[in-house]
């Protein structure tokens, strides 16, 4: 009587706490509402059968209860029971699965007027790609990943020149547009996720996944790794930036091209010119935020903080100058040359009490030289205490 009775509050408590949980799906911020009748369909049917099931093995624990004078009949096959359970199974599972597929196909087939945008994950980072007036996104392959080249592409390939290249957590897109979006990875799986979007697709190391949607609400919109894919999985987060087409416009020609950035280099000082005071503070300044938008765009802040809070790795809160002590038991000042060898080199020597989780990022001399005067301007001459793992 005992387990009927708690089966009973099983399902009543069951059904309560999904019709008063706080917890709802997010708003619908695109075209997929199908997402959402499908996950209703499914929910409805197997609710169906959590309460049917779990009620009627609470009647017949009651209804067949052990008293004195009566035994189960002993029946150890059932032919017909058997067949009908098979079959009725089969059925309900495909009937579950065919609006899940139906839905998937249109998920990945795209209109032809669809805007192509491509997003690229690393631990722990998105970058993104559109293309440019040609129209068509250029080829790419990991053996031309360099500093200056994060995202691979093809130097050779004309089609690529003129790609729109955004590295950083936040990308726009235009309200009410078709997007179809391909998606590869540098490093380990990741999942590009969108939640008011209802928009999510695994990206696998090796190839190239797609999926498509159309914005419907104006907004920021965050952007989550569903995918654990290492310690700072948790930090792996960016923006979508819903706007009007002009306003997307006008932020996407403002971003730099392929060309473009394979062609920037710092320009030299002139010969016999000597800085003035205020041009080495200005530079220094803009140094600085150059810094802090590499420490944004390349994963640092997923594992350094900047307030001294523990982290994954060391944070970066009154680093500069201090002191630290390798696993090796050497110690050595926290320099310039010293966050050249840990940037360029993770592990090449660890830290005491931290892992050699890092990975090798490619950076250019220009990038550390920025990455340094930013951790510098967080301080000077703090006593490194270990947290994590590096």
């Amino acid at each position: 009587m005992a387990i009927a009775i708690a089966l009973v509050v099983l399902v009543v408590a069951s059904v309560l706490f999904h019709f008063l949980s706080p917890w709802w799906a997010t708003p619908l911020a695109s075209n997929w509402k199908q997402m959402d009748d499908t996950l209703t369909i499914t929910l409805v049917i197997t609710g169906l059968f959590f309460v049917v099931i779990n009620l009627l093995v609470g009647f017949i624990v009651w209804r067949y209860r052990h008293r004195d004078g009566h035994r189960a009949a002993y029946q150890p096959e059932n032919p017909t029971m058997e067949l009908w359970l098979v079959v009725l199974t089969a059925v309900g599972i495909m009937a579950l699965l065919a609006p899940g597929l139906i839905v998937y196909a249109d998920y990945v087939r795209p209109p032809r007027d669809a805007m192509v945008m491509e997003v690229v994950g690393q631990q722990w980072q998105w970058a993104f790609r559109f293309p440019g007036k040609s129209g068509r996104l250029g080829t790419s392959d990991a053996r031309f990943v360099t500093a200056s080249n994060p995202l691979g592409l093809n130097p050779d390939d004309p089609h690529g020149q003129d790609n729109v290249i955004v590295v950083g957590p936040e990308v726009h897109l235009p309200l009410n547009r078709p997007i179809k979006v391909l998606l590869r990875s540098k490093d380990v799986l990741h999942d590009f996720y969108v939640p008011p979007i209802r928009a999510r697709m695994n990206m696998v190391p090796g190839m190239v996944t797609s999926f498509w949607f159309t914005p419907t609400q104006v907004g920021k919109f965050d952007i989550l790794c569903a995918q654990l894919c290492g310690v700072g999985h948790y930090n792996m987060r960016g923006h979508v930036v819903v706007e009007n087409q002009a306003a997307f416009d006008a932020w996407l020609a403002k971003q730099p091209t392929f060309a473009l950035t394979m062609a920037k280099t710092a320009p030299p000082m002139a010969a016999g010119t000597a800085a003035t005071p205020e041009t080495s503070a200005a530079s220094g300044a803009d140094l600085v935020e150059q810094g802090r938008a590499l420490a944004q765009s390349k994963g640092c802040v997923a594992c350094h903080s900047v307030d001294g809070k523990p982290g994954v790795g060391p944070t970066w809160k009154g680093l500069f100058g201090s002191t630290q002590t390798f696993a090796d038991g050497s110690s050595a000042p926290v320099d310039d040359a010293f966050l050249k060898t840990e940037i360029s080199d993770p592990h090449a020597r660890l830290v005491k009490g931290f892992g050699p989780l890092m990975p090798q990022l490619p950076v250019t001399d220009a990038e550390l030289a920025a990455l340094s005067a930013y951790i510098r301007s967080l301080g000077t001459g703090a006593a490194a205490t270990p947290q994590a793992g590096k």
